[in-house]
């Protein structure tokens, strides 16, 4: 991570903690963590394994 975005995490009120389960909480379109969503909200997959359910919006569970 870069020093920037290190230095923006710890100068808002959301913890590390809560950025990882943010990141973690799954769609319930295709089944992929939000990480592995782009900024749009659509799927790229994961390991290099493009999503193939043709998700284009991250809907949490």
């Amino acid at each position: 991570m870069t020093a920037d975005t290190e230095s923006k995490i710890e100068k808002s009120d959301i913890s590390t903690s809560e950025l990882i389960s943010h990141f973690r909480e799954k769609c319930k379109i295709c089944g992929h963590h939000r990480i592995m969503h782009d900024a749009i909200g659509k799927c790229e997959g994961v390991m290099n394994k493009p999503c193939t359910s043709g998700c284009d919006k991250f809907e949490a569970e």
